[in-house]
């Protein structure tokens, strides 16, 4: 099965023409413009990342308007969490739960440094997926298992950050249901390599 592709949301009309025609789906930020560009297929990041680059938490009242806002129709939500913050993301996640359940039909626990599968096993489901997020070196260290345990779980998993061939790649080869990445939004001359790259582990699995 091809992995689904997301952007981050840009407002670069020529790129968001490229995406569309490609079949990409838009990832709208909570800290960002609350537009999902007239895309068939969005899902809502809570914007925690952001916040960590400029050494912030996350803006918990941002979310909240953005969930409000665009919920209802979105794939899924990333439930709040602390990046790299292992347990203590993972207590922030669970406060949320039933918030975002209630206005989004799916919503991403978000997997960080520190945390372990036997922590989150029981949690996600159909409706419960794993959004793996954390530093960059433990994500790729880990990345396997937690796309097996979607698979045991029946649950979405997702990769954050992905911007390259080659981790397109290591992302289906694992398993994983979706990735996310900046590149394709900044730059539409990369997508033909980007849209190859999915194209071509797909042709492998069709080989085998």
């Amino acid at each position: 099965m091809e992995i689904i592709p997301y952007a981050s949301r840009t407002g670069t009309l020529k790129n968001l023409d490229s995406l569309r025609r490609m079949g990409w789906r838009m990832l709208v930020s909570a800290t960002g413009r609350l537009r999902t560009e007239d895309f068939d297929h969005y899902a809502l990041d809570n914007g925690a990342w952001t916040a960590y680059q400029k050494g912030k938490p996350i803006d918990l009242d941002l979310f909240t308007k953005a969930l409000r806002m665009l919920g209802k129709d979105a794939d899924w939500a990333v439930l709040p969490d602390i990046v790299a913050g292992g347990e203590k993301s993972l207590e922030l996640s669970l406060k949320w739960m039933r918030t975002v359940l209630d206005e989004c039909q799916m919503g991403m626990l978000s997997v960080q440094d520190g945390m372990t599968v036997d922590m989150v096993r029981e949690l996600v489901g159909p409706r419960v997926g794993i959004f793996i997020g954390g530093s960059t070196a433990w994500k790729l260290e880990t990345i396997d298992q937690w796309a097996e345990l979607g698979r045991e779980r029946n649950a979405w998993c997702h990769v954050a950050r992905v911007n390259s061939p080659l981790r397109i790649r290591k992302c289906q080869r694992a398993g994983a249901t979706s990735f996310d990445g900046t590149n394709a939004s900044r730059f539409s001359k990369n997508h033909p390599k980007l849209n190859c790259a999915i194209r071509q582990q797909t042709l492998d699995f069709d080989r085998k």
